[in-house]
């Protein structure tokens, strides 16, 4: 009979437990105690009597960075040889520093597509919102300052869609998703830019232009780019500088696209109007200065927080472990790791 892969699983299971324990039949499944913090956890990944030091596979979330700290040169040098892959509960996995598992030869898998919608749902929330001046309104409701402040509780009249322009900065399946769910609003154009122009398809509708362009043509922007090293404050100073005066700002991204500090002062000088975050630069850590702002409103990174979606996505990374176990191969390779020939040809774990 043979042993069982171990699989090392860091975070909190909320819904998906039934796909666990199925999994538990064909794998050894390993956790960390939640007062875990990074030093320990190198320590165990090298302790040969730990379970730890014997993972074939880690699964990880968002949250379990609170134990571990980053996916970055030094935890991935401290992992055992018998690691094969990382499967990360998410579409941004910018937590992981994919080159030094490029470099050991360890799969990153994420978690993208079924994020689309909800994540597609909470931007268009935040961009009408942004758009009509809703938090302003609300704040004012919330703190009982209307009727007393007038009309819509004294808020600035906000806009309809009809005759804006809208910016889509990444149409990836999150941007794509986005744009269909606003098209039916009666925006004028949309616009967008990626590295490289789409497929008519996948388009849509949606009109290729460069980055400058797209800054100069857009009353609303629209940001669903992934952070990485190239993206990390694609959206500072000089480029706030290129876009019109009074553009709206939408971000269910990951919030280092946008210089926070560069951001907090085009909204004080008014060139950006409003705006709509559900993601921030250091977050949990967000400037008061922002949060104070009643022409922002802002989430706290709410984006896929469902229970159809974080079930969806529970269950996904139990299924590229399975078959990671079973073909040597995870079902969502990372962009970067696509097309690797070790990968291609990696062995079965059972």
């Amino acid at each position: 009979m043979s042993v069982k892969p171990t699989v090392l699983r860091l975070g909190n299971v909320n819904y998906a437990q039934e796909a666990w324990k199925k999994l538990a039949q064909i794998a050894n499944v390993v956790s960390i105690e939640p007062s875990m913090n990074r030093e320990a956890f190198l320590k165990a990944l090298k302790d040969p009597k730990s379970d730890i030091s014997k993972a074939q596979i880690i699964t990880r979330t968002f949250q379990s960075v609170q134990q571990t700290g980053r996916f970055d040169k030094e935890l991935c040098d401290s992992l055992p040889s018998s690691v094969v892959a990382v499967c990360h509960l998410g579409a941004g996995y910018d937590q992981i520093d994919t080159e030094f598992f490029k470099i050991r030869k360890i799969q990153v898998t994420n978690v993208p597509e079924l994020v689309n919608d909800a994540t597609a749902d909470t931007h268009v929330f935040l961009l009408l919102g942004a758009l009509r001046n809703f938090s302003y309104g609300s704040r004012v409701l919330i703190n009982g300052g209307w009727p007393k402040a007038g009309p819509a509780g004294g808020a600035p009249v906000g806009n309809d869609p009809e005759g804006k322009v809208v910016g889509v900065l990444g149409l990836g399946g999150i941007g794509r998703t986005v744009a269909k769910r606003l098209q039916p609003f009666g925006f004028q154009r949309f616009i967008y830019h990626n590295r490289s122009r789409l497929s008519a398809e996948l388009e849509n509708g949606c009109e290729y232009v460069s980055f400058d362009e797209l800054l100069k043509q857009s009353d609303v922007i629209s940001i669903n780019i992934p952070l990485n090293p190239k993206t990390k404050h694609m959206l500072d100073e000089e480029a706030f500088g290129k876009m019109k005066d009074g553009v709206v700002i939408v971000n269910t991204a990951r919030g280092a696209v946008i210089d926070e500090a560069a951001l907090i002062k085009a909204l004080k000088s008014g060139k950006v109007r409003s705006a709509g975050l559900d993601v921030f630069e250091h977050e949990p850590q967000v400037p008061q200065e922002l949060l104070d702002m009643p022409q922002v409103t802002g989430l706290p990174h709410m984006g896929t927080n469902t229970f159809e979606t974080i079930k969806h996505m529970e269950e996904f990374i139990v299924e590229n472990v399975e078959n990671i176990i079973k073909t040597g191969k995870g079902l969502t390779i990372v962009p970067e790791l696509k097309g690797e020939s070790w990968i291609d040809s990696a062995k079965m774990l059972c």
